[in-house]
Protein backbone atom coordinates (compact mmCIF):
# COMPACT_ATOMS: atom_id res chain seq x y z
CA UNK A 1 0.00 0.00 0.00
CA UNK A 2 1.35 3.43 -0.93
CA UNK A 3 2.15 5.73 1.96
CA UNK A 4 1.77 9.51 1.46
CA UNK A 5 4.91 11.58 1.87
CA UNK A 6 3.25 14.00 4.27
CA UNK A 7 0.88 12.46 6.76
CA UNK A 8 -1.39 14.74 8.82
CA UNK A 9 0.41 16.21 11.88
CA UNK A 10 -1.55 14.07 14.32
CA UNK A 11 -0.43 11.20 16.56
CA UNK A 12 -0.74 7.79 14.98
CA UNK A 13 -3.21 5.34 16.53
CA UNK A 14 -2.75 1.58 16.03
CA UNK A 15 -5.78 0.12 14.27
CA UNK A 16 -5.63 -2.74 16.75
CA UNK A 17 -6.44 -0.30 19.58
CA UNK A 18 -9.60 0.74 17.78
CA UNK A 19 -10.61 -2.87 17.18
CA UNK A 20 -10.08 -3.55 20.89
CA UNK A 21 -12.88 -1.12 21.79
CA UNK A 22 -15.70 -3.44 22.87
CA UNK A 23 -18.28 -0.66 22.66
CA UNK A 24 -17.70 -0.35 18.90
CA UNK A 25 -17.83 -4.08 18.06
CA UNK A 26 -15.74 -3.55 14.92
CA UNK A 27 -14.58 -6.66 13.06
CA UNK A 28 -11.75 -6.89 10.52
CA UNK A 29 -12.67 -9.09 7.56
CA UNK A 30 -9.85 -8.39 5.08
CA UNK A 31 -6.38 -6.90 4.74
CA UNK A 32 -3.14 -7.13 6.73
CA UNK A 33 -2.93 -7.51 10.51
CA UNK A 34 -4.25 -4.46 12.36
CA UNK A 35 -1.26 -4.37 14.71
CA UNK A 36 0.93 -3.06 11.88
CA UNK A 37 -1.51 -0.40 10.67
CA UNK A 38 -1.59 3.17 12.02
CA UNK A 39 -4.43 5.63 11.43
CA UNK A 40 -4.29 9.41 11.68
CA UNK A 41 -8.00 10.22 11.70
CA UNK A 42 -11.46 9.15 10.59
CA UNK A 43 -13.49 10.46 7.65
CA UNK A 44 -16.97 9.59 6.32
CA UNK A 45 -17.69 9.78 2.60
CA UNK A 46 -20.21 8.32 0.19
CA UNK A 47 -18.35 9.55 -2.89
CA UNK A 48 -17.59 6.98 -5.56
CA UNK A 49 -14.12 8.53 -5.78
CA UNK A 50 -12.98 9.65 -2.31
CA UNK A 51 -9.44 10.45 -3.48
CA UNK A 52 -9.82 14.28 -3.58
CA UNK A 53 -11.12 14.35 0.01
CA UNK A 54 -8.41 12.32 1.76
CA UNK A 55 -5.18 13.64 3.29
CA UNK A 56 -3.68 10.23 3.94
CA UNK A 57 -3.69 7.95 6.95
CA UNK A 58 -7.48 8.04 7.49
CA UNK A 59 -9.95 5.34 8.39
CA UNK A 60 -12.55 5.94 5.65
CA UNK A 61 -16.13 5.13 6.70
CA UNK A 62 -18.87 4.41 4.15
CA UNK A 63 -22.38 2.94 4.13
CA UNK A 64 -22.03 1.99 0.45
CA UNK A 65 -24.70 4.32 -0.96
CA UNK A 66 -22.38 4.97 -3.90
CA UNK A 67 -22.28 1.26 -4.86
CA UNK A 68 -24.41 0.60 -7.98
CA UNK A 69 -27.18 -2.00 -7.99
CA UNK A 70 -25.20 -4.83 -9.60
CA UNK A 71 -21.55 -3.86 -9.26
CA UNK A 72 -18.84 -5.86 -10.95
CA UNK A 73 -15.40 -6.55 -9.57
CA UNK A 74 -13.99 -3.69 -11.69
CA UNK A 75 -16.00 -1.14 -9.69
CA UNK A 76 -14.58 -2.28 -6.35
CA UNK A 77 -11.08 -2.58 -7.82
CA UNK A 78 -11.25 1.04 -8.92
CA UNK A 79 -12.81 2.26 -5.66
CA UNK A 80 -10.26 0.56 -3.39
CA UNK A 81 -7.40 1.49 -5.73
CA UNK A 82 -8.26 5.18 -5.37
CA UNK A 83 -8.37 4.91 -1.57
CA UNK A 84 -4.96 3.27 -1.55
CA UNK A 85 -3.57 5.87 -3.98
CA UNK A 86 -4.75 8.65 -1.63
CA UNK A 87 -2.93 7.00 1.28
CA UNK A 88 -6.02 5.78 3.12
CA UNK A 89 -5.10 3.55 6.05
CA UNK A 90 -8.26 1.44 6.34
CA UNK A 91 -11.86 1.18 5.21
CA UNK A 92 -14.91 0.75 7.46
CA UNK A 93 -18.11 -0.49 5.83
CA UNK A 94 -21.45 0.03 7.59
CA UNK A 95 -24.05 -2.74 7.33
CA UNK A 96 -27.02 -0.40 7.56
CA UNK A 97 -29.15 1.06 6.10
CA UNK A 98 -28.15 0.15 2.52
CA UNK A 99 -26.36 -3.21 2.74
CA UNK A 100 -27.02 -6.21 4.96
CA UNK A 101 -23.57 -7.70 4.30
CA UNK A 102 -20.26 -6.43 3.04
CA UNK A 103 -20.08 -7.00 -0.75
CA UNK A 104 -17.79 -9.89 -1.65
CA UNK A 105 -16.21 -7.85 -4.41
CA UNK A 106 -15.17 -5.21 -1.87
CA UNK A 107 -13.65 -7.86 0.39
CA UNK A 108 -11.67 -9.30 -2.51
CA UNK A 109 -10.46 -5.88 -3.66
CA UNK A 110 -9.28 -4.88 -0.16
CA UNK A 111 -7.48 -8.20 0.21
CA UNK A 112 -5.80 -7.74 -3.15
CA UNK A 113 -4.69 -4.16 -2.42
CA UNK A 114 -3.67 -4.83 1.19
CA UNK A 115 -6.21 -2.39 2.63
CA UNK A 116 -7.68 -3.35 6.04
CA UNK A 117 -11.47 -3.69 5.80
CA UNK A 118 -13.64 -3.35 8.92
CA UNK A 119 -17.26 -4.41 9.29
CA UNK A 120 -19.29 -1.81 11.19
CA UNK A 121 -22.41 -3.20 12.87
CA UNK A 122 -25.74 -1.34 12.54
CA UNK A 123 -25.73 -0.30 16.21
CA UNK A 124 -22.36 1.44 15.81
CA UNK A 125 -22.57 4.93 14.38
CA UNK A 126 -19.85 6.48 12.24
CA UNK A 127 -19.80 9.41 14.64
CA UNK A 128 -19.05 7.01 17.49
CA UNK A 129 -16.17 5.48 15.53
CA UNK A 130 -14.75 8.92 14.73
CA UNK A 131 -15.05 10.01 18.36
CA UNK A 132 -13.24 6.87 19.49
CA UNK A 133 -10.42 7.59 17.04
CA UNK A 134 -10.02 11.13 18.34
CA UNK A 135 -10.08 9.89 21.94
CA UNK A 136 -7.29 7.45 21.16
CA UNK A 137 -5.35 10.18 19.39
CA UNK A 138 -5.70 12.51 22.38
CA UNK A 139 -4.47 9.75 24.66
CA UNK A 140 -1.52 9.11 22.35
CA UNK A 141 -0.67 12.82 22.29
CA UNK A 142 -0.82 13.01 26.08
CA UNK A 143 1.44 9.97 26.38
CA UNK A 144 3.90 11.45 23.89
CA UNK A 145 4.03 14.83 25.65
CA UNK A 146 4.50 13.21 29.04
CA UNK A 147 7.32 11.06 27.67
CA UNK A 148 9.04 14.07 26.11
CA UNK A 149 8.65 16.14 29.30
CA UNK A 150 10.07 13.39 31.49
CA UNK A 151 12.97 12.94 29.05
CA UNK A 152 13.73 16.68 29.06
CA UNK A 153 13.79 16.73 32.85
CA UNK A 154 16.06 13.70 33.09
CA UNK A 155 18.44 15.07 30.44
CA UNK A 156 18.63 18.42 32.23
CA UNK A 157 19.38 16.65 35.51
CA UNK A 158 22.08 14.61 33.78
CA UNK A 159 23.66 17.80 32.41
CA UNK A 160 24.00 19.09 36.00
CA UNK A 161 25.98 16.05 37.16
CA UNK A 162 29.77 16.20 37.74
CA UNK A 163 30.26 14.14 34.53
CA UNK A 164 27.63 15.87 32.34
CA UNK A 165 28.57 14.63 28.86
CA UNK A 166 28.63 10.88 29.69
CA UNK A 167 25.54 11.33 31.86
CA UNK A 168 23.55 12.97 29.04
CA UNK A 169 24.61 10.22 26.62
CA UNK A 170 23.58 7.50 29.09
CA UNK A 171 20.21 9.11 29.71
CA UNK A 172 19.62 9.60 25.98
CA UNK A 173 20.47 5.96 25.24
CA UNK A 174 17.97 4.85 27.88
CA UNK A 175 15.22 7.09 26.53
CA UNK A 176 15.53 5.88 22.92
CA UNK A 177 16.36 2.32 24.00
CA UNK A 178 19.43 2.37 21.78
CA UNK A 179 22.95 3.75 21.49
CA UNK A 180 24.28 7.33 21.73
CA UNK A 181 27.78 8.39 20.72
CA UNK A 182 29.77 11.64 20.53
CA UNK A 183 32.15 12.00 17.54
CA UNK A 184 35.10 14.37 17.22
CA UNK A 185 35.88 16.20 13.93
CA UNK A 186 37.88 13.20 12.68
CA UNK A 187 34.99 10.84 13.30
CA UNK A 188 36.48 9.15 16.35
CA UNK A 189 34.17 8.16 19.19
CA UNK A 190 34.83 10.52 22.09
CA UNK A 191 32.16 9.07 24.40
CA UNK A 192 29.37 6.51 24.06
CA UNK A 193 26.55 4.91 26.03
CA UNK A 194 23.94 2.19 25.61
CA UNK A 195 23.93 -1.04 23.66
CA UNK A 196 26.09 -0.68 20.55
CA UNK A 197 24.56 -1.83 17.26
CA UNK A 198 26.26 -4.20 14.86
CA UNK A 199 29.44 -3.24 13.06
CA UNK A 200 27.58 -2.39 9.87
CA UNK A 201 25.17 0.00 11.57
CA UNK A 202 28.01 1.47 13.61
CA UNK A 203 29.99 2.23 10.46
CA UNK A 204 26.94 3.66 8.71
CA UNK A 205 26.24 5.98 11.66
CA UNK A 206 29.83 7.24 11.66
CA UNK A 207 29.51 7.98 7.95
CA UNK A 208 26.32 9.97 8.56
CA UNK A 209 28.16 12.07 11.12
CA UNK A 210 30.96 12.76 8.66
CA UNK A 211 28.49 13.85 6.01
CA UNK A 212 27.16 16.64 8.22
CA UNK A 213 30.16 18.93 7.72
CA UNK A 214 30.50 17.99 4.06
CA UNK A 215 26.88 18.87 3.36
CA UNK A 216 26.78 21.85 5.79
CA UNK A 217 23.64 20.38 7.35
CA UNK A 218 22.59 19.92 10.97
CA UNK A 219 20.95 16.48 10.80
CA UNK A 220 21.23 13.30 8.75
CA UNK A 221 19.10 10.17 9.02
CA UNK A 222 19.17 6.63 7.66
CA UNK A 223 18.53 2.97 8.39
CA UNK A 224 20.72 -0.09 8.29
CA UNK A 225 19.03 -3.23 7.04
CA UNK A 226 16.07 -2.58 9.37
CA UNK A 227 18.39 -3.27 12.29
CA UNK A 228 18.62 0.33 13.47
CA UNK A 229 17.22 3.77 12.76
CA UNK A 230 20.26 6.06 12.51
CA UNK A 231 20.39 9.80 13.16
CA UNK A 232 23.34 12.22 13.37
CA UNK A 233 23.19 15.78 14.74
CA UNK A 234 25.81 18.51 14.31
CA UNK A 235 26.81 20.11 17.62
CA UNK A 236 27.55 23.80 18.03
CA UNK A 237 28.50 26.28 15.33
CA UNK A 238 31.61 27.57 13.73
CA UNK A 239 32.61 24.38 11.93
CA UNK A 240 33.81 22.50 14.99
CA UNK A 241 32.82 19.22 13.36
CA UNK A 242 31.61 17.45 16.51
CA UNK A 243 28.47 15.37 16.13
CA UNK A 244 26.00 13.29 18.09
CA UNK A 245 25.02 9.91 16.69
CA UNK A 246 21.98 7.88 17.77
CA UNK A 247 21.07 4.32 16.77
CA UNK A 248 17.68 3.02 17.92
CA UNK A 249 15.79 -0.17 17.08
CA UNK A 250 12.65 1.85 16.33
CA UNK A 251 11.61 5.46 15.84
CA UNK A 252 8.95 6.28 18.41
CA UNK A 253 6.84 9.47 18.54
CA UNK A 254 8.73 12.23 20.29
CA UNK A 255 12.18 10.69 19.69
CA UNK A 256 13.27 13.57 17.48
CA UNK A 257 12.36 16.10 20.18
CA UNK A 258 14.16 14.12 22.87
CA UNK A 259 17.33 13.75 20.80
CA UNK A 260 17.20 17.44 19.80
CA UNK A 261 17.15 18.45 23.48
CA UNK A 262 20.16 16.22 24.14
CA UNK A 263 21.98 17.76 21.15
CA UNK A 264 21.40 21.28 22.49
CA UNK A 265 22.66 20.31 25.96
CA UNK A 266 25.75 18.63 24.52
CA UNK A 267 26.44 21.69 22.37
CA UNK A 268 26.38 23.88 25.48
CA UNK A 269 28.45 21.43 27.51
CA UNK A 270 31.15 20.81 24.93
CA UNK A 271 31.27 24.01 22.87
CA UNK A 272 33.74 26.00 24.95
CA UNK A 273 35.84 23.01 25.91
CA UNK A 274 36.21 21.87 22.34
CA UNK A 275 37.00 25.33 20.98
CA UNK A 276 39.65 26.04 23.60
CA UNK A 277 38.07 29.40 24.52
CA UNK A 278 37.52 28.46 28.15
CA UNK A 279 41.13 27.32 28.56
CA UNK A 280 42.41 30.57 27.04
CA UNK A 281 40.31 32.70 29.40
CA UNK A 282 41.42 30.65 32.37
CA UNK A 283 45.04 31.11 31.36
CA UNK A 284 44.55 34.87 31.01
CA UNK A 285 43.00 35.09 34.48
CA UNK A 286 45.82 33.13 36.09
CA UNK A 287 48.46 35.32 34.45
CA UNK A 288 46.72 38.51 35.61
CA UNK A 289 46.53 37.20 39.17
CA UNK A 290 50.23 36.36 39.03
CA UNK A 291 51.13 39.90 38.01
CA UNK A 292 51.05 39.97 34.20
CA UNK A 293 50.07 43.24 32.51
CA UNK A 294 46.67 43.36 30.74
CA UNK A 295 48.30 43.89 27.34
CA UNK A 296 50.27 40.65 27.81
CA UNK A 297 47.18 38.50 28.29
CA UNK A 298 44.95 40.26 25.79
CA UNK A 299 46.02 38.00 22.87
CA UNK A 300 44.59 35.04 24.80
CA UNK A 301 41.18 36.73 24.73
CA UNK A 302 41.14 36.96 20.92
CA UNK A 303 40.67 40.74 20.61
CA UNK A 304 42.85 43.84 20.56
CA UNK A 305 40.27 46.48 21.44
CA UNK A 306 37.44 46.11 23.91
CA UNK A 307 34.25 47.71 25.18
CA UNK A 308 33.24 47.71 28.83
CA UNK A 309 29.49 47.42 29.32
CA UNK A 310 27.71 48.25 32.58
CA UNK A 311 24.17 46.87 32.72
CA UNK A 312 21.46 47.40 35.31
CA UNK A 313 18.06 45.68 35.41
CA UNK A 314 15.30 48.11 34.49
CA UNK A 315 13.22 46.68 37.34
CA UNK A 316 15.96 47.85 39.73
CA UNK A 317 16.18 44.38 41.27
CA UNK A 318 19.46 42.71 42.08
CA UNK A 319 20.57 40.55 39.10
CA UNK A 320 21.31 36.89 39.73
CA UNK A 321 24.11 34.78 38.17
CA UNK A 322 21.80 33.12 35.64
CA UNK A 323 20.43 36.39 34.25
CA UNK A 324 23.93 37.87 34.23
CA UNK A 325 25.26 34.91 32.24
CA UNK A 326 22.32 35.17 29.83
CA UNK A 327 23.10 38.86 29.30
CA UNK A 328 26.72 38.02 28.53
CA UNK A 329 25.56 35.46 25.97
CA UNK A 330 23.25 38.02 24.36
CA UNK A 331 26.13 40.53 24.13
CA UNK A 332 28.44 37.88 22.69
CA UNK A 333 30.90 37.56 25.55
CA UNK A 334 31.33 35.15 28.48
CA UNK A 335 33.51 37.66 30.36
CA UNK A 336 30.89 38.69 32.92
CA UNK A 337 31.24 40.18 36.40
CA UNK A 338 28.21 40.31 38.70
CA UNK A 339 28.20 43.12 41.28
CA UNK A 340 25.43 44.09 43.72
CA UNK A 341 23.17 45.91 41.26
CA UNK A 342 25.27 46.09 38.08
CA UNK A 343 26.58 43.51 35.65
CA UNK A 344 29.87 44.32 33.95
CA UNK A 345 30.71 42.65 30.63
CA UNK A 346 33.95 42.86 28.68
CA UNK A 347 32.99 42.72 24.98
CA UNK A 348 35.26 42.68 21.90
CA UNK A 349 34.98 46.02 20.12
CA UNK A 350 33.83 44.40 16.86
CA UNK A 351 30.63 43.16 18.57
CA UNK A 352 28.77 46.43 18.99
CA UNK A 353 26.29 45.89 21.85
CA UNK A 354 22.62 46.48 21.14
CA UNK A 355 19.86 47.35 23.60
CA UNK A 356 18.65 44.34 25.57
CA UNK A 357 15.05 43.88 26.81
CA UNK A 358 14.79 44.44 30.55
CA UNK A 359 18.25 46.06 30.86
CA UNK A 360 19.71 49.57 30.85
CA UNK A 361 23.20 49.64 29.32
CA UNK A 362 26.15 51.99 29.49
CA UNK A 363 28.93 51.33 26.96
CA UNK A 364 32.49 52.65 27.04
CA UNK A 365 34.61 53.79 24.12
CA UNK A 366 36.75 51.08 22.40
CA UNK A 367 40.05 50.75 24.27
CA UNK A 368 43.09 48.55 24.48
CA UNK A 369 43.88 46.46 27.58
CA UNK A 370 45.94 49.17 29.36
CA UNK A 371 42.88 51.46 29.33
CA UNK A 372 40.39 48.95 30.75
CA UNK A 373 40.12 50.79 34.12
CA UNK A 374 39.33 54.08 32.36
CA UNK A 375 36.75 52.33 30.17
CA UNK A 376 35.16 50.90 33.30
CA UNK A 377 34.64 54.46 34.58
CA UNK A 378 33.24 55.54 31.20
CA UNK A 379 30.73 52.68 31.20
CA UNK A 380 29.60 53.55 34.74
CA UNK A 381 28.98 57.18 33.74
CA UNK A 382 27.18 56.09 30.56
CA UNK A 383 24.91 53.83 32.61
CA UNK A 384 24.14 56.72 34.98
CA UNK A 385 23.16 58.90 32.00
CA UNK A 386 21.04 56.12 30.55
CA UNK A 387 19.16 55.75 33.82
CA UNK A 388 18.73 59.52 34.17
CA UNK A 389 17.33 59.90 30.65
CA UNK A 390 15.44 56.58 30.72
CA UNK A 391 17.30 55.45 27.61
CA UNK A 392 17.87 51.70 27.08
CA UNK A 393 21.50 52.25 25.99
CA UNK A 394 23.96 55.15 26.16
CA UNK A 395 27.44 55.06 24.68
CA UNK A 396 30.32 57.06 26.09
CA UNK A 397 30.81 60.40 24.37
CA UNK A 398 31.01 64.10 25.10
CA UNK A 399 28.69 64.61 28.10
CA UNK A 400 25.98 67.25 28.12
CA UNK A 401 25.91 69.90 30.83
CA UNK A 402 22.84 68.31 32.45
CA UNK A 403 24.57 64.92 32.55
CA UNK A 404 27.32 66.29 34.79
CA UNK A 405 24.90 66.59 37.72
CA UNK A 406 24.24 63.32 39.57
CA UNK A 407 20.64 62.19 38.92
CA UNK A 408 19.66 62.02 42.60
CA UNK A 409 20.88 65.56 43.24
CA UNK A 410 19.15 66.84 40.09
CA UNK A 411 15.85 65.25 41.09
CA UNK A 412 16.08 66.64 44.62
CA UNK A 413 16.77 70.14 43.28
CA UNK A 414 13.80 69.88 40.88
CA UNK A 415 11.43 68.81 43.65
CA UNK A 416 12.51 71.68 45.89
CA UNK A 417 12.38 74.31 43.16
CA UNK A 418 8.94 73.32 41.85
CA UNK A 419 7.36 72.52 45.21
CA UNK A 420 5.14 75.71 45.31
CA UNK A 421 3.44 74.78 41.99
CA UNK A 422 0.41 72.56 41.48
CA UNK A 423 0.46 69.84 38.78
CA UNK A 424 -1.67 72.02 36.51
CA UNK A 425 0.72 74.95 36.85
CA UNK A 426 3.74 72.65 36.26
CA UNK A 427 2.14 71.29 33.06
CA UNK A 428 1.40 74.81 31.86
CA UNK A 429 4.91 76.06 32.62
CA UNK A 430 6.48 73.06 30.86
CA UNK A 431 4.38 73.61 27.73
CA UNK A 432 4.99 77.38 27.74
CA UNK A 433 8.76 77.01 28.04
CA UNK A 434 8.92 74.23 25.42
CA UNK A 435 7.08 76.53 22.98
CA UNK A 436 9.47 79.43 23.64
CA UNK A 437 6.94 81.53 25.57
CA UNK A 438 4.26 81.58 22.84
CA UNK A 439 0.87 82.29 24.42
CA UNK A 440 -1.15 81.21 21.41
CA UNK A 441 0.70 77.95 20.72
CA UNK A 442 0.60 77.05 24.40
CA UNK A 443 -3.15 77.68 24.51
CA UNK A 444 -3.66 75.38 21.51
CA UNK A 445 -1.42 72.66 23.03
CA UNK A 446 -3.33 72.75 26.33
CA UNK A 447 -6.78 73.33 24.79
CA UNK A 448 -7.40 76.44 26.93
CA UNK A 449 -7.84 80.16 26.25
CA UNK A 450 -4.70 82.26 25.82
CA UNK A 451 -5.77 84.42 28.77
CA UNK A 452 -5.85 81.29 30.93
CA UNK A 453 -2.24 80.61 29.91
CA UNK A 454 -1.25 84.17 30.84
CA UNK A 455 -2.93 83.88 34.23
CA UNK A 456 -1.29 80.54 35.02
CA UNK A 457 2.20 81.68 33.96
CA UNK A 458 1.80 84.85 36.02
CA UNK A 459 0.75 82.68 38.97
CA UNK A 460 3.90 80.54 38.49
CA UNK A 461 6.09 83.64 38.54
CA UNK A 462 4.40 84.87 41.73
CA UNK A 463 4.70 81.54 43.56
CA UNK A 464 8.32 81.07 42.51
CA UNK A 465 9.12 84.72 43.24
CA UNK A 466 11.15 85.01 40.06
CA UNK A 467 11.22 86.79 36.70
CA UNK A 468 10.24 84.40 33.92
CA UNK A 469 11.58 86.79 31.29
CA UNK A 470 15.13 86.14 32.56
CA UNK A 471 16.82 83.50 30.29
CA UNK A 472 18.87 82.17 33.20
CA UNK A 473 15.67 81.56 35.18
CA UNK A 474 14.05 79.87 32.23
CA UNK A 475 17.09 77.60 31.75
CA UNK A 476 17.10 76.57 35.41
CA UNK A 477 13.36 75.90 35.40
CA UNK A 478 13.62 73.83 32.20
CA UNK A 479 16.42 71.79 33.77
CA UNK A 480 14.18 71.11 36.79
CA UNK A 481 11.09 70.34 34.70
CA UNK A 482 12.96 67.66 32.74
CA UNK A 483 13.67 65.82 35.98
CA UNK A 484 10.33 66.29 37.66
Amino acid sequence: MAVPADLPPTPAVPLSDLLARADLALRQIAGPAASGVAIHGAHSSEMADPYPYLLGGELLLTAGTHVPGAPGSAYFEGYVGRIVAAGGAALGFGLAPVHDTVPEGLVAACEAHGLPLLEVEPRTTFAGVARAVWQLMARARHTELRRVTEAQQSLAAAAARPDPVPSVLRQLAQRVEGWAVLYDPEGAEVARAGRAPGDGARTALRELARQLSARASTTATGTHERESHLTAYALGTGGQGYALGVAAPRRAPGDHTVVSVAAVLLSLLTGEHLSGAAAARSSALVRLLLGAAPEEVAPLLEAERWLVVHAGPQARTAPDPLTAAALGTALGSPLVDLAEDVVRVLVPADRAPAAQPGWTLGVSAPVGPPDWPAADTQAARALARARATRAPLVRHGTPRLADLVPPTEAEAHARALLAPLTPTLIATLRAWLSLHGSWDRTAVALSVHRNTVRQRVARCAALLETDLDDPDVRMELWFALRRS
